[in-house]
């Protein structure tokens, strides 16, 4: 066979391989299977493993074949070359392993014939082992390909086993791969277990059946390494954004370690604030409340009040997130009012820029900016409590009354009327707070006015403040009100014009100069 395809010059081979590898728009059946029918997968292979050093072949043949294998055609002859895909794995240059790792994808994804079990082809071929090793050991194209290709592994039933053995004394168990790793390939296993963790609910209760959230406990706990630490965060922050996720992690300990971060003064303050994003991305899930405990509410609490401002500012976002669901809205009025006391007077704070934003934005979480319509208002208790709040601010300081409050962050810059805007977007639903706008003209003619905002989500979160205001104005008792009944217009036209149009548009005028003379 060799003799057969052998290529003295691969010249030819090299700039066909080009032309087609970078040839725009989507590639067909055809196209791959007439540059075939010219240059023969054997051809093709023998040149990678016998001519690599020829200038811009490996690149590529590699890239050719990358598209090929996506193709239907393609993808109908990687069963014949399974040894050619068993060899690369194991080869030294990184894109041939790349390639492997793309090639198993593209089996499991593109083979039509039913005839053929691709997992079975997976086993026989020994490749589970290699694509582990190439997670492990590759570059960083190279484990990104080979977690590609294990999660289309796991998305067949049958493929659970390989990914998954009943027994954790196998090798290839994902715990004892972990084990035997070094500090990047440990956190490129617990990445690979986070992606497979996100596949489905059913891959996620195998997961943790497997006790392979543990190594993640493990790693946070354990480690002294800051930069491995904060890589194992950003997994837990990957994990913590995955729908079903709080319903396992509700069972692990991962919420007190965050807690333990947070709290433990001699970590880096990068870590401490990372940790509290995430218990606020956690809590922020709509079954987030069966994480909460008061010592995570207290530790936040303490650490929205640090001097350090990236501290503070991460705290107060992480207790907006909590705020972000209904049932965290109330829980933190009904039973942390010292957490939302400090987070509202934070909001009406001038005196600290980062502070004062984010704070603003947690209070636009809390009172139901973000959630639907049917949402927005809380029970009786924590509806009262929020009014308190409020009000108390308001007679605290200058502004007296909520309307000076809301019209003070409105003359802010422009990133505080974003935050005002999400506020009011909220809490005007509320009729106490509709009936304190009504009464601040200067608030109507802001939230109205269409050259407020010179971008564009400044234009949409101001005209989306001014829908919440009419709209909540038409349900109301006010609508009935004559003396409102210029505020009614003017927010309706507001409405109606929409959130870009700046000016009506104005007729070309002829302008009429003195001609210039030479």
């Amino acid at each position: 066979m060799e003799e057969e395809y052998s290529l003295d010059d691969p010249t030819r081979l090299v700039e066909s391989a080009s032309e087609f590898a970078y040839y725009p728009g989507p590639l067909t059946d055809a196209a791959a299977k007439d540059f075939l029918d010219r240059f023969p997968l054997p051809l093709i292979i023998n040149a990678l493993q016998t001519k690599a050093d020829f200038p811009g072949l490996e690149n590529a043949l590699v890239t050719c074949l990358e598209r090929v294998f996506k193709t239907k055609y393609g993808a109908s002859l990687i069963p014949q070359y399974m040894s050619f895909v068993h060899v690369g794995l194991q080869a030294e240059s990184q894109v041939v392993r790349s390639l492997a790792c793309k090639t198993v994808t593209n089996l499991l994804e593109n083979l039509d014939d039913t005839s053929i079990s691709p997992i079975k082809l997976i086993i026989d071929y020994n490749i589970y082992p290699l694509l582990l090793d190439s997670l492990v050991t590759g570059n960083e194209q190279v484990a990104a390909a080979a977690i590609d290709a294990i999660k289309c592994i796991a998305r067949f039933p049958e493929g659970m086993a390989v990914v998954f053995p009943a027994n954790n004394k196998e090798v290839t168990y994902l715990g004892n791969l972990a084990s035997r790793s070094s500090s990047l390939g440990r956190v490129r296993v617990l990445s690979l277990i986070v992606k497979l963790f996100s596949i489905s609910k059913s891959v996620a209760s195998v997961i943790y059946n497997s006790n392979l959230l543990s190594l993640l406990e493990a790693e946070i706990s354990n480690s002294e390494d800051t930069l491995v630490t904060l890589s194992v965060l950003e997994l837990l922050f990957e994990l913590a954004e995955i729908q079903h996720s709080a319903e396992f992690l509700s069972r692990t300990t991962l919420l007190q370690l965050l807690s333990s971060i947070i709290s433990n003064t001699s970590t880096e303050a990068i870590l401490r604030s990372r940790a509290m994003m995430i218990s606020g991305r956690l809590l922020s899930k709509e079954n987030g409340f069966m994480f909460i405990d008061g010592s995570t509410i207290d530790r936040l609490l303490a650490q929205s009040e640090s001097q350090d401002n990236d501290e503070c500012e991460s705290a107060l976002e992480a207790l907006g997130q909590i705020g972000w669901s209904i049932q965290g809205a109330e829980l933190l009025l009904s039973g942390f009012l010292p957490a939302v006391r400090h987070v509202v007077h934070a909001a009406f704070d001038q005196q600290g820029h980062g502070k004062q934003l984010a704070a603003l934005h947690a209070l636009g979480n809390i009172v139901g900016e973000a959630r639907p319509e049917n949402s927005k208002i809380l029970n009786a208790d924590a509806e009262e409590n929020l009014r308190c709040l409020i009000y108390e601010v308001a007679s605290d300081g200058s502004k007296l009354t909520p309307s000076g409050l809301f019209l003070s962050i409105l003359q802010q810059a422009s990133e505080f009327r974003l935050a005002g805007y999400r506020v009011i977007t909220g809490l005007v639903a509320r009729p106490w707070c509709l009936m304190e706008i009504c009464s601040k003209q200067d608030i109507i003619n802001i939230v109205t006015d269409p050259t407020a905002e010179t971008t564009k989500i400044g234009m949409e979160a101001r005209h989306n403040c001014c829908k919440a205001i009419h709209n909540a104005f038409l349900s109301s008792k006010l609508v009935n009100e004559s003396s409102l009944s210029g505020i009614a217009a003017k927010l309706q036209e507001a409405v109606r014009r929409g959130p870009y149009l700046a000016r009506k548009q104005s007729e070309a005028q002829p302008v009429v100069i003195t001609a210039e003379r030479f």
